[in-house]
Parts: structure tokens; sequence; C-alpha cells
């Protein structure tokens, strides 16, 4: 507090009592305003109810997205008009995120996360899971939509099984594509790190016993849970469907990558694409499925917590985030 300050707070403090307690906040208000910035964000997790199943929404981190680079079918000039409609700017921050739901007999965790494979951004779903209330040890199952670094590598922690007491599943067609080393050899350079991020990954369920994929489509997972197989983005990227007292949502993965850019232009696509014709109908028949049966969604990629509705406006479509509600236990 300055000189001024103080030789004024004795004064005050000479008349009645009321200008004391003026001085008093003046001198509060002062220390108050040179406490430092916290530069933290609270736990990121997201609990709501699904029917009588639990779903807890975990945030991996954000990370900048290479929008210019990465998203193909779109002119810069488009990309800059979305962008801004959402107030944003390049590099947009990515959320990864990760689902875990509670049927109330097992524990089945829907993606993983990036774990050290983006750096310092992200690898935060084991963090954020235990912030929930849950261990690692609680999770009975890991379903991977696909086989993706920021999907799969958090399942390990160096070297070894991150959720010990868990089954890894997959589609077969996917486990075939990621883990086949003839296949690398044919895919694009960028995509080496990925083949080998996926083997190194599953490597320990797959010596433990526990990776098991599953074939066909419209699989039954568990009671309450159906895998579809969505290909386009990746050979056998998966949709897992959730059913519980007559709602339903829909964990689509990798579906839409921006949100701001994709719900405008479904044929945007993203060059990690591996089947960018099949990936653009796939995000169609997912887009209208949701916005149709009013399902809720679960997306890999949308803004923390990733679950919202989708409305259809045209021939294009918005995205509603959940409501925030602060009592979801029903």
């Amino acid at each position: 507090m300055t000189r001024f300050n103080a030789m004024r707070a004795v004064w005050l403090c000479s008349r009645p009592f009321l200008s004391c307690m003026f001085a008093v906040a003046v001198c509060s208000s002062s220390s108050l305003a040179a406490a430092p910035k916290a530069g933290t964000q609270a736990p990121g997790f997201y609990r709501t109810a699904l029917g009588d199943f639990e779903v807890t929404a975990l945030s991996d981190g954000t990370h900048p997205f290479p929008i210019d680079t990465v998203i193909q079918g779109v002119s810069k000039a488009d990309i800059a008009h979305d962008l801004d409609r959402e107030f944003l700017q390049p590099p947009v921050q990515g959320s990864i995120n990760a689902f875990l739901i509670n049927t109330g007999a097992k524990l089945v965790l829907i993606d993983t996360g990036a774990g050290v494979l983006y750096g310092d951004c992200c690898g935060k779903v084991m963090a954020n899971l235990r912030a929930s209330g849950y261990k690692p040890e609680d999770v009975d199952e890991v379903l991977l939509t696909h086989l993706h670094k920021d999907h799969v590598g958090g399942i390990v922690a160096n070297g070894a099984m991150a959720f010990p007491n868990a089954i890894v599943r997959t589609s077969q067609a996917e486990a075939d594509y990621w883990l086949d080393p003839a296949n690398k050899a044919k895919a694009p350079a960028f995509l080496a790190s990925f083949f080998d991020a996926a083997r190194a990954s599953v490597a320990p369920y797959v010596a433990a016993g526990r990776f098991k994929p599953f074939s066909g489509n419209d699989v039954l997972i568990e009671p309450g849970i159906h895998a579809r197989i969505e290909p386009g983005h990746t050979p056998g990227h998966s949709v897992y469907v959730i059913e519980s007292a007559s709602q339903r949502m829909l964990v689509w993965g990798d579906i839409v990558h921006v949100a701001a850019i994709q719900l405008q232009n479904p044929a945007a696509s993203v060059e990690y694409d591996s089947d960018a014709g099949a990936a653009q109908r796939a995000r169609r028949d997912m887009l209208d499925l949701a916005a149709g049966q009013r399902d809720l969604v679960a997306a890999a990629h949308i803004a923390f917590p990733g679950l919202g509705h989708i409305r259809k406006d045209g021939t294009t479509y918005q995205w509603v985030p959940v409501n925030y509600d602060a009592s979801p236990a029903r």
C-alpha cells in the first residue's frame, strides 16, 4: 500500500466505524490484486447418466491441431470463414477425450488417449480417471475405436499394462491392418510411427492373453454395448453404441476431427483418413443417425467433455453440447 493510502486509512479510522471498514477494504483489495495466476484447469472429468449407466468423460488434454496442413477438400478461405464463425483461429486446440462406462456390472473404458506419445500436452487420462474416483485396476475392459496413437497410447505405461485387469478389444480388421508389418511398408511414410505405436501399445496385452479383437459387425461386446464398424478413417474404425433404459449414446471415435469445419462441410477429410471417400460416407451416416434418433454423442475430438447432440440444419449440422448438470446421479 502506498504512503498516501496508508495515511488516508489512518484518517478514515478516526471517522465512524463504516469509514474504517472502507479503509480495511482498500488495504485488502490491494493485496488480493497481487495474487499470482493459478495457471491450471480443474481435473478433466465430467459425469452424466445414460439410463441406468454412468458415463464419465475423461480429458487426455488438448493439442494444437494443424488445420492448414491436415484438413483436405476445403479451401483456406472456407477454413478461415468456418473458424471465424466459431470464434476460433488456427491452430485450434484439439481435445482428446476418452469415455468410461459403468454398466453396474463392468467398468468399460472407450479409448485411452495418447499416453506419452504426444508429449507434455496430453497423457492426462490416468490422472483424470483417478480424480474421478476410479483406479486403473478397476477397469474390466478397454474398447478401442481404432489404433491411432491418440486412442491407443494410454493403454501402456513404461511398457507395461496400464490397466492390469482389463481385456483390450478392437475390431479384427483394425488389428490385422496396424499389426501387420507388411502394411507399414505400403502405407504413407508419415504413418510409419503409427504402426510402431500400435504394436508397442498392445504388446503387453498380447503377451498376457488380454488382447482379444472382435469380428463381424453389430457385435454385442457387453450387455448394452454393441460395436458397429464404420471404416474410412482407418480400415477397422469402430463406433460403440451404448444403450440403457431406452437411452442411447454413440461413442463415435474419429467421425469428426474439427467440428467447426466438418459439420459445415462433412466432405472435409483429414490426411490421416485411410479411405477419404469411405470416411465421408461414415461421417454422413453417423451425423444423420445421431440427428434423426436424437442420440447422445460422445466425440473423441470435440471440445471437452465431447458430449452433446447433433442438430441437422439443411445440408449442414450443428453441435449442441450437453447442458451442465451438477447432480448427474439418478
